[in-house]
């Protein structure tokens, strides 16, 4: 059983300056949403609620958003704004949330070493938050159940073009079952000529425990940082771990024109914008085309 999940969440978000240099990215808004809260969201829809959060300076307002604000929900008591006093109640409700500091930004496999305290010697799983899902099941779920199923680490896999390889992390491996694969090899960023699939890395995992002890192994790879992705290649080393074509959509908000799309994305899957957001985007092509 999957109790934990570790969301790192301590990098600068240089791709965002100059917004990003008083606000943490992770807080940048899908819609009208923290993009943080949709990762948060989706663990808590997996089952899992207990979560910690891997921080470092300059994040204060992750924290802030997920604890009760008394002040602002006596002002919308007050004013009868009873939709919008629910809704931030209910972020504070979410799951249970700690926070660790990660002193330096040494890199993803650092972030989640941080939280080996926390983790103890259970299984747990990773969200990154520049990352996000939309599925009729969470993926997050969907890795547990292929967790429970053989009992070793798992990472969501997605099938990309193979004129992009070159953007991710790839795996090597074999097909076990449908959408399953056991993994031989990590490569990070390859040449199309070199890229052993089209299967990327697609921002969660569910790990073991062990993992901790490959991490504290790696020596610092590319920009002088410890990679999760070179952690996972010694582990495959020395036990079974699993790949998982997950069924949903990804979006990635990591850069302006990605954060831009998932934007329009989500807003038009929302009924109360969908159709004058549509008149716009229409008007917007056709002007453009003048």
């Amino acid at each position: 059983m999957i109790r934990k999940a570790v969301i790192p969440a301590a990098g600068f978000g240089t791709r965002f300056l100059p917004a990003s240099k008083s606000q943490p990215k992770e807080m940048l808004p899908i819609v009208d949403t923290p993009a943080i809260q949709y990762v948060v969201e989706e663990a808590v829809r997996s089952g899992i609620t207990d979560i910690l959060m891997v921080i470092g300076k300059g994040k204060r307002a992750i924290e802030e958003h997920f604890d009760r604000n008394f002040e602002l929900e006596m002002e919308l008591g007050e004013k009868g704004k009873e939709a919008e006093l629910e809704s931030i109640r209910r972020i504070s409700s979410l799951a249970d949330i700690h926070f660790i500091w990660q002193k330096e930004l040494n890199g993803l496999g650092d972030a989640i070493y941080c939280a080996r305290h926390h983790i103890g010697n259970e299984p747990f799983a990773v969200l990154l938050g520049d990352t996000l899902v939309e599925s009729s099941l969470p993926v997050t779920e969907q890795l547990i159940n292929i967790f429970d199923r053989y009992q070793e680490s798992v990472v969501a896999l997605e099938e990309v073009e193979k004129s992009k390889v070159s953007r991710y992390g790839v795996v090597a491996g074999s097909q076990m079952a449908k959408d399953v694969y056991l993994i031989d090899d990590f490569v990070e960023k390859p040449s199309i000529e070199d890229a052993p699939s089209n299967l990327a890395i697609a921002g969660r995992y569910v790990l073991t425990p062990d993992i901790f002890d490959y991490i504290k192994q790696t020596a610092r790879g590319k920009n002088n940082e410890i990679q999760l992705t070179d952690a996972m290649r010694l582990l495959v080393g020395n036990r079974a771990m699993y790949g998982y074509r997950f069924d949903g959509r990804r979006y990635d908000i990591g850069n302006k024109i990605d954060f831009i799309k998932t934007n329009i994305s989500y807003a038009l899957m929302r009924e109360d914008m969908r159709t004058e957001l549509i008149a716009f985007l229409k008007d917007v092509i056709a002007d453009s085309g003048r």
